[in-house]
């Protein structure tokens, strides 16, 4: 259960904090052509593109809208995994 800081948010940081944690991205190439990419410690944050370029554009575009959002709405935000001890 998550708990509310002084402030009623779940998240103890400012949202520019989360925007700038670097999470780990999975490339794969989509079997229709192009390429699908996915930051698995946050559900649901995915896209595709059709070269390398505009997919990462298109994740990172999709990361920011992703923390905005789960940050706007009080939910938690999971930190990278690799972050975690």
């Amino acid at each position: 259960m998550s708990q509310l800081n002084q402030n009623n948010q779940i998240n103890q940081y400012p949202l520019d904090y989360y925007l700038h944690l670097l999470y780990a991205i999975t490339l794969y190439p989509d079997a229709e052509g192009g390429y699908v990419a996915e930051i698995k410690d946050l559900p649901g944050c995915l896209t595709q593109g059709e070269t390398l370029t505009e997919t990462i554009d298109n994740i990172n575009e999709a990361r920011e809208l992703w923390l905005e959002t789960a940050y706007e709405a009080n939910d938690l935000i999971p930190l990278p995994s690799h972050e975690i001890n």
